[in-house]
Formats: structure tokens, sequence, C-alpha cells
């Protein structure tokens, strides 16, 4: 993980992924997961992401994982939560009623510390990484998750005309790292309008990844 890429890109507030509301993907389709209200849901690489706060106000326990700490730190303010802070192993751990946010490198968290969770919430994780990390990470999510329920979100573009992240994510790439735990269901395509970061034609894809 790429702490200093990242620490920068926050410290500079450059942070044009961060939306100043919820998802609206999260929010269609969150029901396919077919999930019962008090449900904990996993949020890999978080950042201070809003769909936090709606996963929260619809009834659901959230936990997250995020690199940079100040991220959360700001994530807890705009929640108006005073979080408790504490070490676990590698990784910091911020907790109030409900939510359970882990600070530190996603490979550092172990499934004994993230404690069980019921789904996955991929926003921004897959997308984050690039290539030479993303089997490893896929394998580690899986591990920690006990092969939990996912919904992922992720672009497909030509990655020759734009840098990530977020990284182009290609159909046989999440058939690829995730075919052989779960049963994948795409359940929406949509083209990016404006082009994605305004700079190329991308789409983005909804997918349920549901445990053989």
């Amino acid at each position: 993980m790429d702490t200093d890429f990242w620490l920068q890109r926050w410290q500079e507030n450059n942070i044009a992924f961060h939306r100043s509301e919820a998802n609206p993907l999260l929010v269609t389709h969150f029901k396919a997961l077919g999930l019962a209200k008090g449900s904990r849901v996993f949020v890999p690489l978080c950042g201070k992401t809003k769909d936090i706060a709606w996963l929260l106000s619809n009834g659901y326990r959230v936990a997250g994982a995020e690199l940079i700490e100040m991220a959360i730190e700001q994530l807890f303010m705009e929640l108006g939560i005073a979080p408790k802070i504490s070490d676990v192993g590698k990784v910091k751990h911020y907790s109030a009623i409900d939510i359970d946010i882990f600070v530190g490198n996603i490979f550092e968290l172990s499934g004994q510390i993230l404690g069980p969770v019921d789904s996955v919430y991929d926003r921004a994780a897959l997308v984050a990484l690039p290539t030479e990390m993303r089997d490893r990470y896929t394998a580690h999510l899986t591990e920690i998750t006990h092969g939990a329920s996912q919904l992922l979100i992720c672009y497909e573009y030509d990655q020759t005309l734009m840098a990530g992240p977020p990284f182009s994510i290609s159909r046989d790439e999440v058939s690829q790292h995730y075919s052989d735990s779960y049963a994948l269901t795409l359940l929406t395509s949509k083209d990016v309008p404006g082009g994605l970061k305004g700079k190329c034609a991308a789409t983005e894809y909804v997918w349920l990844l549901k445990n053989d």
C-alpha cells in the first residue's frame, strides 16, 4: 500500500473520489444483498465516505478499513461521534456503537481482528489498487470475511488514456478474482456521464457476489 501517495492526496484535499452524498448505486442496489437490519457490512478502503452514514441510518452496523488516519478522524467528526481509539495488533481501532474502523494496512487486518461480517461493500478498494496488488487483495478480502457476499462497484475504460486510480477492472478480471469463490451477477452497467474525470469514456459496473 502506497501510504505516501494517499496521505498526500488527503493532505492536499485531492479527494475527488469522495462524494458529498451516498452513492446512488449503493442506494439502488444494496437490497440485492438481502441483508436483515442489524447486519454488519464491511467497507474496505472506506475513507470518510457518506455511504457509511447511509448504512448506519438504515439500520446496519459498519466495519471499515482505511490506510489514512486523517480520513477516519474526519469521518467521525462528520458523523458527530466520539470514537474510542485503541491499538489492535498492527492496526488502530476506532470504535463506537454500531461502527468499527480499522486504520492501517488492510493486509495487516486479520479475520480475527475484523470479526464476523455479513457482507462487503467495495466501491473504492479494488479500483484503487494497481494490477500487481489486486490478486493479493481479493484473496485476502475473501479470507478475512469468510467469503461474505459482496456488492462490488468498478469501472472499465481504456487504461492507456488515463492513469489510475481508479483503475480499469474488466469483466474478465472480476471473474478471474472471484469466480472460484462466488456466483457473479452483473446487476447493472452504465456509461459514466462526461467520461471518467472528464478524460475518457468509461462504463461503471455493479456486481453482486454471492457465496456458492
